[in-house]
């Protein structure tokens, strides 16, 4: 049977589920609003004007933009309860450098970044003090009329080599959140698994090396949860159909099984499962102009070996029910 909500819900929980809904409904709102205005023909010298300005707008590869107020919404503080989401830290990390954060697993939509890293819902700049962490998304998410200048409200900037090099020069304190599992990972989320694409990314690795940036693995408990997902198995048509649109766009497009408003079988919002930030250690890393692959790796291997610590120091508490360990699978 379908389960529906009740009318008693508490009104805290009301409202975290609302802040949620409008969480995932930034797109289509965004989207909606620009074709609304093209529908106004007086409108269209200001669309013109803003299409063109944002052509040329540097600012989603500098992270510039970032407004605090929208990240201090109380709306942030009810999206975190929602889950909840919780931040714990492994250690303390000095303003006066730049730190380049790494966050596994990707999960669906990487739920737990866009809380921890994306709004201050979770207090990361107390947790941090002295960081602007900017979280860090597709270079074509800033092609979308309205939603780019929502994305850059909330500190989010391009995952673009530029825009990393920009961010991390501005001075110390200035750092980076990628998500380096990517569209790829998505389809290996499955509840109770923690599977990462890690082993030949270098990339993110040699970014840090480039600026002397300090990096911090950041492992997440739940990420995976969230989200049922339909497995699609090699050689089907579905899991052809899905590696091509990752091909073609940079983005995939998982078969996911969430909840919705009133029924929580089934639905595109996340379900309320908790999720656990850990934020590890930082490696320093050798400053070099142009490393190569097996400059980075010693790093890598560092940073592979920290995850794999955090995940057995925090497994059988945050993930007793898992059904896999820690696995890099490629």
């Amino acid at each position: 049977m379908v389960e529906i909500a009740p009318f008693n819900v508490p009104l805290p929980r009301r409202a975290q589920t609302l802040s949620v809904f409008l969480w995932a409904s930034f797109l289509p709102i965004c989207l909606t609003l620009f074709l609304l205005c093209l529908t106004i023909p007086v409108l269209w010298p200001l669309l013109i004007i803003y299409l063109i300005w944002s052509y040329f707008d540097k600012a989603p590869r500098t992270g510039s933009r970032k407004s605090e107020w929208v990240r201090r919404l109380p709306l942030w503080r009810w999206f975190v309860d929602f889950f909840p989401l919780r931040v714990i830290k492994e250690a303390e990390l000095d303003p006066k450098h730049n730190y380049l954060f790494g966050y596994h697993p990707h999960g669906i939509i990487a739920v737990g970044a866009w809380g921890t890293f994306g709004t201050e819902g979770a207090n990361i700049s107390q947790l941090f003090p002295g960081l602007n962490i900017r979280l860090l998304t597709l270079d074509s998410n800033f092609n979308v009329p309205f939603y780019r200048d929502l994305l850059m409200a909330f500190g989010l900037a391009s995952v673009a080599r530029k825009s990393c090099n920009n961010i991390l020069q501005k001075g110390p304190g200035n750092s980076c959140m990628i998500v380096v599992g990517g569209a790829s990972e998505s389809l290996t989320a499955f509840p109770g698994t923690f599977n990462l694409i890690l082993k030949r990314r270098y990339g993110f690795v040699k970014v840090a090396m480039r600026n002397g940036a300090r990096l911090v693995p950041v492992l997440a408990f739940g990420e995976t949860d969230v989200y049922d997902q339909v497995k699609s198995k090699p050689g089907t048509w579905l899991h052809w159909i899905q590696h091509k649109i990752q091909a073609i766009f940079g983005f995939t497009t998982p078969i996911v099984i969430g909840r919705g408003i009133f029924i929580y079988d089934f639905g595109a919002l996340p379900h309320r499962r908790p999720i656990h930030v850990v934020v590890g250690k930082p490696i320093e890393v050798k400053q070099m102009d142009n490393p190569t692959n097996e400059d980075a790796q010693v790093y890598h291997e560092q940073y592979m070996a920290q995850l794999q610590e955090i995940f057995d120091k925090y497994k059988d508490v945050y993930a007793p029910d898992r059904q896999s360990d820690l696995k890099f699978i490629e």
